[in-house]
């Protein structure tokens, strides 16, 4: 069973393991691979996004940040980004942190969730956000730099809540 709480500065360690796994890779977050602890903290603990973990037997699996996609007249639409561990894909842990991080959206005030960029090759993730009822409102051409696969699109989704 997973558990998601507001992360605490305590567990920023586990999550910089996250961070760094996911980012190194460089295929899903545009944040460069070699991001350092530092800059992470600064992404992912600043004042201006609100940090959770999510938890399998105590253990942090997964972290994910909401903030507001635009400011001023643009804050009334959330925006999220979500990271699980490596090992432990297939386990509903995106899905808990989406379903919670929609709800936290709702209780926040805020009327709807965009994803600004996608990668357009990360299948698994396209895949969660359709069934979370996103659509994909837009696309970006040749927007992200990926890894292995070169140039490919971004793509922009968007739900109301």
């Amino acid at each position: 069973m997973v558990k998601i709480r507001k992360a605490e500065e305590s567990d920023f360690n586990d999550i910089w393991e996250i961070f760094h796994q996911v980012v190194k890779r460089g295929d899903t977050y545009a944040y460069h691979p070699e991001t350092t602890k530092e800059q992470a903290r600064e992404i992912w603990m600043s004042k201006a996004v609100t940090t959770y973990v999510a938890l399998v037997n105590d253990e942090i699996v997964g972290t994910y940040i909401l903030r507001p996609n635009q400011p001023g007249l643009g804050s009334h639409v959330a925006n999220a980004g979500y990271m699980v561990k490596d090992g432990q894909f297939g386990r509903g842990i995106a899905t808990a942190m989406c379903e919670h991080s929609l709800a936290e959206a709702r209780r926040s005030g805020y009327l709807a969730m965009q994803f600004n960029a996608v990668v357009s090759t990360n299948e698994r993730a396209k895949r969660l956000w359709e069934r979370m009822g996103f659509s994909v409102v837009g696309r970006a051409p040749q927007s992200f730099q990926h890894q292995e696969h070169g140039l490919v699109d971004s793509l922009i989704m968007h739900r109301f809540l």
